[in-house]
């Protein structure tokens, strides 16, 4: 489409066109019923489809086992901060949290209210500029669980692998599920908030294990007990509804695509296309650590904040957009989630050349 940029924001972020042109069909006319996708009853034979449809494509696409739920939630990925220990843990007990950035540190600071913490690793006085080996950080024996965020949105750091342990493991995937293979079943956990790979927001995706379920203590009020939306199918109150079905057309579009093994190998690409660029020259310098490096959010600096904001407006110009970096650490940050086209990461590189070449001392 002629009239549209390349979207570098980091979420909401961009969605395949394909998807938003059918969003803008069915909004009105959801499937020639002569009601629109979002006046439609949760409950109706056509939305209950939608659902069904949405979480039968998730478990295809992720290869979840049997033996987990998925839920469609409310609150953003930032309710399951005080949703996970609300759930799993309660007086005397104990997690490990692995502190790699600004989500992981929201997410220490809610834990806290509910059991004692452990933080056995962060990187915060490196300015989040890497995450851990494993051989970096211990597990307390006595934890319930060990939590870590998979990919840093703001600091562009991410795992490549990811923690071992024996304790139920924990991710926070909002910035990178659906963008490479993983395997659910080593996993007690797996949540997303939907608007930077998999959707519009407004829903937050978990993934969690059926034992996992009757953990929770009694006291825990009904609306944030897992159970509660395991046993009504995400249906205890009306979801998100809206947000769901941009979930099951955003997992059409990647099912045509080839699926999550194909996406992965067009993601390595796009980002190689960008850190080749950067490592080749001292003027454009990465913040995270060579062996951290996200391949969906790429944050950088250049000699100088003026030249920082002269480079983002530049390239705004240009149909460039969203390329300012967060305000806790400044500069510029290029976010490729799945559907980020390699033809703007082309366009981007070229005019970080081209601005190099204008603006260098």
């Amino acid at each position: 489409m002629v009239d549209r940029v390349y979207n570098f924001s980091p979420g909401p972020a961009t969605l395949p066109v394909d998807v938003l042109q059918q969003a803008s069909k069915d909004v009105v006319n959801f499937k020639e019923t002569g009601i629109g996708l979002i006046e439609m009853s949760h409950r109706s034979k056509e939305f209950m489809g939608v659902a069904a449809e949405t979480e039968s494509l998730l478990r295809e696409l992720m290869d979840i086992p049997d033996n987990y739920k998925v839920l469609f939630l409310q609150g953003g990925a930032s309710s399951q901060f005080f949703m996970i220990p609300m759930n799993l843990l309660g007086s005397g007990k104990k997690a490990t949290y692995l502190n790699t950035g600004t989500w992981s540190k929201k997410a220490i600071k809610e834990a806290k209210l509910f059991g004692d913490i452990d933080v056995a690793y962060s990187s915060e006085e490196q300015t989040f500029n890497r995450v851990p080996s494993q051989d970096e950080y211990t597990v307390d024996a006595a934890s319930e669980y060990l939590y870590f965020v998979s990919n840093n949105t703001i600091y562009g750091t991410q795992f490549p692998t990811f923690p071992e342990t024996n304790k139920v493991l924990i991710s926070d995937m909002s910035s990178d599920i659906l963008s490479r293979k993983i395997d659910v079943s080593k996993f007690g956990i797996i949540f997303a908030g939907a608007q930077k790979n998999m959707g519009p927001a407004g829903v937050c995706i978990v993934i969690i294990r059926e034992d996992l379920l009757d953990k929770t203590p009694e006291n825990t009020p009904t609306m944030l007990t897992y159970k509660t939306h395991a046993d009504k199918g995400s249906m205890f109150n009306t979801p998100p509804c809206f947000a769901i079905y941009g979930v099951g057309e955003v997992l059409k579009w990647l099912k045509k695509q080839g699926g999550v093994e194909a996406i992965e190998a067009r993601n390595i690409e796009k980002a190689s296309l960008l850190y080749d660029c950067i490592d080749g020259t001292d003027y454009y310098r990465g913040h995270a650590e060579k062996a951290s490096r996200s391949l969906m959010n790429i944050s950088f600096n250049l000699p100088t904040p003026e030249l920082e904001v002269k480079f983002i407006a530049e390239a705004a110009a240009i149909g460039l957009n969203g390329l300012k970096g967060h305000r806790s650490i400044g500069g510029c940050r290029a976010s490729i989630y799945n559907a980020f086209p390699k033809e703007g990461v082309e366009k981007l590189v070229a005019f970080m050349k081209e601005f190099e070449a204008n603006n260098k001392g």
